[in-house]
């Protein structure tokens, strides 16, 4: 088993008002359905929700990344976080968005960590983590393009 970390740290504008941002970030369901591959979004309740992604692989390895995590959104301060539901899955994932109004577009900072355990043989472990940091960041930013296309663009 490899524990892969990941890390991955936007920021970026868009057109539409803060309030409207926060509306579509705080809506777990709604804000996730931006996102590339995933399988299944599992609510779990009381903001809980189990990520079920679609299984990734490459060198005849495929592996079905699952985790969860619980959401609390804050309107007045305009963020949201996310903290990991522990024993659910094979990764831990925590993080944010913050939401600041601008003169003329909304800035979003989006930030999130944690680890993934990707059960790969030893001899293919050095090129396992690049493959799934990769896949990682890569999902990360199609969501984020995706998001800016519902928010009014990217600015």
């Amino acid at each position: 088993m490899a524990k892969i970390a990941v890390r991955v740290n936007r920021a970026f504008s868009v057109g539409a008002d803060p309030d409207a941002v926060f509306g579509l970030l705080a809506d777990v369901p709604r804000s996730v359905g931006h996102f590339p591959k995933v399988r299944q979004l599992v609510d779990l309740g009381d903001n809980a929700y189990r990520w079920e992604m679609e299984p990734m692989g490459t060198a005849g390895i495929a592996h079905q990344v699952v985790y969860a995590c619980r959401y609390r959104a804050d309107a007045s301060g305009q963020h949201v976080t996310w903290t990991p539901l522990p024993d659910v899955g094979n990764g831990e994932i925590t993080g944010h968005w913050r939401i600041d109004a601008g003169a003329d577009a909304t800035t979003i900072d989006f930030q999130t960590q944690g680890h993934l355990d990707i059960p790969v043989p030893r001899l293919l472990r050095s090129v396992a983590e690049p493959f799934v940091l990769g896949e990682f960041a890569r999902s990360v930013d199609t969501y984020i393009d995706n998001l800016c296309q519902s928010l009014g663009g990217r600015r």
